[in-house]
């Protein structure tokens, strides 16, 4: 995942800060967002979202790291970790969650190993609704 040593020349795609995409896109590497998107978000790779970035996306990646605004729901593979002033509108579906004190998610949860196939024919059975909740 991304660390503060990390040294930025992995992150494939950068979308800067006064950059506003409407309509997804698909990348293979890591991704990471400042600005705005709105469509679909899909990265083989790892995902950074910025504390100033406004997304209102369906997301799907391997791992990410969001302390911006996400308004679409979150498939991550792997790790998702939510800094304090990430602020979440959508459901969630995670193998491991990390929440910091004073991230906002108003949605609901799936974590654990199940395969996006099995979260597909699954999904209300194992999720847990959270209403509005500052986690």
């Amino acid at each position: 995942m991304f660390t503060k040593s990390e040294n930025s020349s992995k992150i494939e795609t950068v979308i800067g800060p006064s950059v506003s995409i409407d309509g997804g896109f698909v990348s293979q590497g890591d991704v990471k967002i400042e600005g705005s998107v709105t469509g679909s978000i899909v990265t083989n790779g790892n995902l950074l979202v910025g504390e100033q970035a406004h997304i209102t996306a369906n997301i799907q990646a391997s791992n990410a790291y969001i302390a911006g605004h996400i308004k679409g729901n979150l498939q991550v593979k792997e790790r998702l970790e939510l800094a304090p002033t990430s602020k979440i509108d959508g459901d969630i579906s995670t193998k491991v969650l990390i929440v910091a004190e004073g991230a906002q998610v108003s949605g609901k949860f799936n974590m654990g190993s199940l395969s996006s196939q099995a979260l597909a024919n699954d999904r209300n059975s194992h999720k847990k609704p959270v209403a509005n909740a500052a986690v």
